[in-house]
């Protein structure tokens, strides 16, 4: 992992991925561990669970750094704009389907 960010609502994660290992196992891993930890530690009342879905996407070598330096500002980032409005921009400037599990 190069850097992350944890937020209420939402992770961000700039990870250099091994051939050897895919997305799925990743956010498996990182969501098993992680929610292991936080209730094994009583960090918070109740049970702790991530949300089903997750957003993975693929960053060329030049933007790395870019990227790295996105995520490093993230609250500050997040006091202009929230992470729902940010998300639907992105989703609607780079034609994705986003599909919502409520339904």
């Amino acid at each position: 992992m190069k850097i992350n960010y944890v937020n209420a609502d939402h992770v961000h994660a700039l990870v250099d991925l091994p051939t050897s290992l895919s997305i799925e196992k990743l956010i498996q891993l990182l969501k098993g561990s992680s929610s292991h930890w936080v209730n094994s530690n009583n960090l918070i009342t109740g049970k702790f669970a991530w949300g089903r879905g997750y957003g993975a996407f693929s960053v060329s070598e030049s933007n790395v750094d870019q990227v790295a330096r996105y995520i490093a500002q993230q609250e500050e980032h997040h006091r202009v704009r929230s992470f729902a409005e940010e998300l639907k921009e992105f989703i609607d400037r780079h034609g994705l389907r986003w599909e919502d599990e409520s339904r």
